[in-house]
């Protein structure tokens, strides 16, 4: 393992600082767009888009732009391997907020889940690789453009398509799947572009420019395209589904896929030594874990607080598939209004 850069030192503060900001942003946002549904009538999860008139909701976006912002610049210092897995940080930030402020309910067991994020991270953070030098926008596209990496963006499009026009309008409001893997599928690559955008800029800024290729123009279209999609059905998962539940799943989904992207497209774990790459997978794993045990026990608390049994092996999938989430949800809603 090599020494940790300068570069990827100043992408590891940035990506803290974003995580920080973002997982704020969940729960401004849904304060926001309980808010407008409260006025209006109409949910977001349904259709609804009366939070677009709601202030709050939109200091919460203000607040998750300045997250991205540092985010985006950090993807520009350090490789993707060692930035987005750091997104764990959001979620400890969101369910401690939503368990305050929202009164969602984060189980002890939960707090374990947080623990492990924290540690998975850190093993990951320890053992990431150098970023990679890059000398032009034109040497990405030649990475964009590489059999393996069309393929998955390929394998990406069909997913999503599926999902928004047959999945989602059959199951979109019972199975928090559904909106979570629309935005993480295409943040990964919303997230390749971003990439491509900030060292363009970041090569710009360093006297060799970037924005004469088309290249660099194509780049922030895709990650328009990108962003604009994800902020739709993220905003759909958030007023549908709980918010303990829908930060851990984004950001497993999310995480995994963009790691995939990238170990495709930079070949991220090219010249590691076996032993790092084995230690990163395990902290990611570490990671994974505990984001699925802060799910899980976010889910049985609620059920349990409200009475509801369920069977100590019943599978998770049932349960995210089952809708009770949703419903104790507005249980709690129509609660706290009384």
């Amino acid at each position: 393992m090599g020494g940790f850069s300068k570069n990827n030192l100043k992408g590891f503060v940035l990506a803290l600082l974003s995580s920080g900001f973002i997982g704020a942003s969940f729960i401004i946002k849904k304060k926001g767009l309980r808010r407008a549904a409260a006025v209006s009538g109409v949910r977001a999860g349904v259709g609804g888009y009366a939070y677009l008139l709601e202030p709050l909701w939109w200091l919460g976006m203000i607040t998750m732009i300045v997250g991205e912002v540092a985010n985006f610049v950090a993807y520009a210092f350090a490789p993707a391997v060692l930035v987005t897995p750091l997104g764990a940080l959001s979620i400890i930030v969101s369910a401690a907020l939503a368990h305050f402020i929202l009164k969602e309910r984060l189980h002890k067991l939960g707090i374990l889940g947080c623990v492990m994020c924290i540690s998975g991270s850190v093993i990951i953070v320890i053992h990431a690789p150098q970023e990679r030098a890059i000398s032009s926008v034109q040497e990405i596209w030649n990475m964009a453009t590489q059999t393996s990496f069309l393929l998955y963006v390929a394998s990406v499009i069909v997913v999503v398509f599926v999902l928004i026009f047959h999945l989602a309008p059959q199951c979109g409001h019972a199975n928090v799947l559904v909106f979570t893997g629309i935005c993480s599928l295409m943040g990964s690559l919303s997230v390749m572009s971003v990439k491509a955008v900030g060292t363009s800029l970041k090569l710009t800024f360093e006297g060799k420019n970037q924005l004469i290729y088309p290249e660099t123009w194509f780049f922030m279209v895709v990650v328009a395209i990108c962003v604009i999609t994800q902020m739709n059905y993220l905003n759909k998962a958030l007023d549908t589904f709980n918010t303990a539940v829908v930060s851990p799943i984004y950001y497993v989904m999310f995480t995994s896929l963009t790691i995939l992207a990238s170990v495709i497209m930079f070949k991220d774990w090219d010249g590691q030594s076996g032993g790092s790459i084995i230690s990163e997978i395990c902290g990611f794993i570490v990671v994974l874990s505990g984001t699925i045990l802060l799910n899980v026990t976010k889910d049985y608390e609620s059920s349990s607080f409200r009475g509801v049994y369920h069977p100590p092996l019943s599978s998770l999938s049932a349960r995210l598939c089952s809708g009770n989430g949703n419903s104790l949800k507005h249980d709690e809603e129509e609660n706290s209004v009384s």
